[in-house]
Formats: structure tokens, C-alpha cells, sequence
């Protein structure tokens, strides 16, 4: 079963007028299925294969000429110095829409790309599947428990602890032993473990050292490797200074709410919204599917949270029809006055005149006061 992704609709303008459209994420994420879906005819090629790629190398700008087009190239990561050949025959021929790129790894493939490719393909990234895509819109506790990877979401006699764990043993031995060039994997799978009990918070680089034994360079770039991948997502904080210092260490959050569930073993649903950790699921899960609609229209999300050093926090600050837009998200069916403090206090610190935005669980029309809104998760999303 194929369920339409929202990103076709930015595919197609990217076909009217690039050569080539690039389209990275994370694996299993639904990069093939979505080209193989949308693209009709043409040729399909995957560079999964090493004996195709060591046939490929033999006389690859040939070979790749003479295909039909449109043709589409999957997992460039395994043999990323084929942009240079698709350059050069871009360059014979710019009709829109000739090439289709996915990679799984957006270090190698944006690399390679912006070396090779600048001007002449659209970027966009594909990660799972966002709420507004899943065929059921489900409950909350539903929603937060399941994987919004394809084949657990879709394929309901597949047991999702099972698939979690044979997803991160293949992420760590073809992804991070063989791309990245780690050879501790226990230490890395600990280290993943680790961030999903921290989702929702400041990433404090010298903690993580400290708790895992290893060195901050280390940390620094783990989870520059976890980034590019498309598991995590880092949060910037908001520079603008209005007179206050502030906490500039970004926050992380996984893209894939059911993976964090899974890492620190979260399977019953009780303990998950009643849990010490339900409030940080709900955001990661909120913070998750915003970037997602970013990703969506091919942009890159601009998205920031802001926190003084005398503890007042704004979750998510956003510009919204060109204005800044802040959010704070709790996991609550009743609306406090406590809630929405601390956008009062941004709101006049900032001096902006727009609204603050509540996301909640609250579906109630509530009275609050004139710059507050709340907005009911299930609806906005």
C-alpha cells in the first residue's frame, strides 16, 4: 500500500525546471518507494549492489547516457563520485527532470552534490512519515507509541521492537562502521541510547563525556553523524538578545518519536503518559512533526527555542507570514495560567505584537487572554 507523501507537491515544481532532483533522509524512510511511485517510466537503477558498482566504474558516463530517462539513482552514497558524471551530462542536456538521486547519508550525498551539482539539482529531504500522512489519524497515546517508519506503520503483522532492533544493528554496522568509520559500535548504541533519555533538552557536550567515558571532540562529532543521518534534530536556541543573557547550547530531539520509545524502553502506554518523561515525548513528538512540514515545502526548517539564564523557556519560536512566532507545547487536556507565562513575558521582552501559541492536548474553546492561543495538537497537525 502506497500512502501519498506531501512532499510531492514540491517534486513537482522541482521537475519543471532542475536537471536533477536530490532527495536525501534517513533509511527506510520512503525515498524509493516515493520515486518508483511518482516517476512512471524511465530507468531505475541501485548502487546497493557492489558487484553493479564495480561494473558501473568500468565506463559509467556511457552507460548512464545511454539510459532511458528519466533515471533514477538510488543510494548515491555508495558511489558519490557519479555526480561528477551526471554533471557533465547535465550539462549535454538540461531537460527538467532527467535524473533522480536518493542518499540515505546527507554528509556524503550533500558533499559530493554541492561540489558537483550546485545550480543544478533541487535539494530536498524525505524523513518518515509525518501525522497530517498516515492513513489514520489516531489518538494520542496511539500516535505516540507508534513507529512513523513505513514498513512498521503500514505493515501491521510486523512486530516494531523486533524491526527497531534490526533497524538500529543495520544503521550501526552499514552506516556507521562502514561509512563513518567507528569501530566501538556498543559504545555508539549506548551513546544513541543515552540522547533518547535526554530528548527535549539542552545538549550538554562535557555531561555526555562524562556519563560515557569519552572525549568531547567525540560527542561533537557522534552526533554530527546522528544529525546527518536524519535520527536526530538540534533545536538552535534564539541569538537575538533583547537585554537578557542567554543559553545558547541547542536542544535535541529524535525525528522518529516511536524510536526514543524504544531506545529507553517505553512500551506500555500508561507509563507513557503518565511516565517522568511524558511531557519530553510530547514535545519531541511536536518539535518532530514541525520539522517535518518544513521539510515538506524543500525548505530548511527555521526554527529556534530561546531560554534566559534565569530559567524562563520558550519552546519553539518560529517566523509565521513573516512574523516571530512563539510556541510553548504541554501535554495537558487543562489549560493553566502558568502555561502561557512565560510567553506573556516573551511577548513583552520582544515587543512583539502577534499572538503566543499554546499546543496542547486541550481541545476545549477556552477564554485566555487577547495574544494567547490555543491550539488543540491534533488539529494543527
Amino acid at each position: 500500500m502506497y500512502l501519498k507523501r506531501i512532499i510531492e507537491n514540491t517534486l513537482t515544481e522541482a521537475t519543471k525546471t532542475f536537471p536533477a532532483i536530490v532527495i536525501s533522509g534517513p533509511r527506510q524512510s520512503g525515498k524509493t518507494t516515493l520515486l518508483k511511485n511518482f516517476v512512471k517510466k524511465g530507468t531505475f537503477l541501485t548502487l546497493d549492489d557492489p558487484n553493479f558498482r564495480s561494473l558501473l566504474s568500468e565506463n559509467p558516463i556511457d552507460y548512464l547516457d545511454s539510459l532511458q530517462k528519466p533515471v533514477i539513482i538510488d543510494e548515491i552514497q555508495y558511489m558519490p563520485e557519479l555526480t561528477q558524471i551526471i554533471k557533465i551530462l547535465i550539462d549535454r542536456d538540461r531537460t527538467p527532470g532527467n535524473w533522480y538521486i536518493t542518499g540515505s547519508q546527507q554528509f556524503s550525498v550533500m558533499k559530493s552534490i554541492s561540489e558537483s551539482l550546485a545550480g543544478r539539482a533541487a535539494i530536498l529531504s524525505l524523513p518518515t512519515f509525518s501525522f497530517s500522512e498516515r492513513k489514520t489519524k489516531k489518538a494520542l497515546v496511539p500516535y505516540l507509541l507508534e513507529s512513523s517508519y513505513p514498513e512498521p506503520l503500514l505493515n501491521k503483522i510486523v512486530n516494531q521492537d523486533l524491526w527497531y532492533s534490526s533497524y538500529l544493528q543495520t544503521y550501526l554496522e552499514r552506516d556507521v562502521r562502514s561509512l563513518m568509520n567507528i569501530d566501538n559500535l556498543r559504545d555508539f548504541e549506548q551513546f544513541i541510547r543515552l540522547l533518547a533519555s535526554r530528548t527535549a533538552t539542552q545538549l550538554n557536550y562535557s555531561s555526555i563525556s562524562n556519563d560515557l567515558g569519552l572525549s568531547v571532540p567525540t560527542v561533537k562529532r557522534w552526533i554530527s553523524i546522528l544529525e546527518a543521518s536524519y535520527i536526530i534534530y538540534l533545536l538552535p536556541p534564539f541569538y537575538k538578545n533583547y537585554g537578557k543573557r542567554l543559553i545558547k547550547a541547542p536542544k535535541i530531539y529524535f525525528l522518529d518519536p516511536g524510536l526514543v520509545n524504544f531506545l529507553i524502553g517505553i512500551k506500555d502506554k500508561t507509563f507513557l503518559v503518565n511516565g517522568p518523561m511524558a511531557g519530553a515525548i510530547f514535545e519531541n513528538a511536536l518539535i518532530s512533526e514541525m520539522v517535518k512540514k518544513e521539510y515538506a515545502r524543500g525548505i530548511k526548517p527555521e526554527m529556534y527555542y530561546w531560554r534566559s539564564q534565569s530559567g524562563k523557556e520558550i519552546d519553539l519560536i518560529m517566523p509565521i507570514n513573516g512574523e516571530i512566532t512563539p510556541f510553548e507545547i504541554k501535554l495537558s487536556s487543562n489549560i493553566k495560567p502558568l502555561f502561557y507565562k512565560n510567553l506573556q513575558y516573551w511577548l513583552g521582552l520582544s515587543g512583539q505584537k502577534n499572538n503566543g501559541y499554546l499546543l496542547t492536548n486541550c481541545s476545549k474553546k477556552l477564554p485566555l487572554p487577547s495574544n494567547i492561543r490555543n491550539l488543540y495538537w491534533k488539529d494543527y497537525f
